[in-house]
């Protein structure tokens, strides 16, 4: 019987997964997850323009947004059900407290991989509010460009 120099193959399974890539696609998912959340922090922080509102000024709104709903026309009535929705909205997470310093700390760990992983430059995330001094906590070099 003659033998051939032909090496065989190991055939994986369709859809199977090493454990490296496994692990790997965990820890993107992680990483992910931790820039997602600071930027959605700071976006939600971000001073806004005009006069903030208080609690008792949307409360004062909703009672006149219920007394106005009595005898609103079916149009005008389709407005200030939004309108009291959006209140009610805003109200509810001007109650909920972020604890940004527990994001950033998050981000600061996971940054610099996941932007050099993804091709982020340091002037984009300067560009979606993230602080000089956090990029730099991270390891993340200014650039030109």
């Amino acid at each position: 019987m003659a033998t051939t120099n032909v090496t065989k193959r190991r055939v994986r399974k369709a859809g199977s997964m090493t454990d490296a890539h496994k692990a790997a696609l965990a820890k993107g998912r992680e990483e992910g997850r931790a820039v997602r959340a600071y930027l959605e922090a700071l976006e939600s922080t971000k001073p806004r323009r005009g006069r903030r509102r208080t609690t008792e000024s949307i409360q004062k709104k909703l009672t006149a947004i219920e007394q106005e709903l009595a005898t609103a026309s079916a149009l005008n009535r389709l407005h200030l059900v939004q309108e009291q929705r959006d209140l009610e909205a805003e109200l509810a997470q001007s109650d909920e407290t972020v604890d940004i310093s527990a994001l950033e700390k998050e981000f600061i760990k996971v940054a610099k991989e996941y932007g050099a992983r993804k091709g982020i430059s340091y002037s984009a995330w300067r560009a979606v509010g993230v602080a000089a001094p956090v990029l730099e906590k991270a390891g993340i070099p200014r650039t030109r460009g």
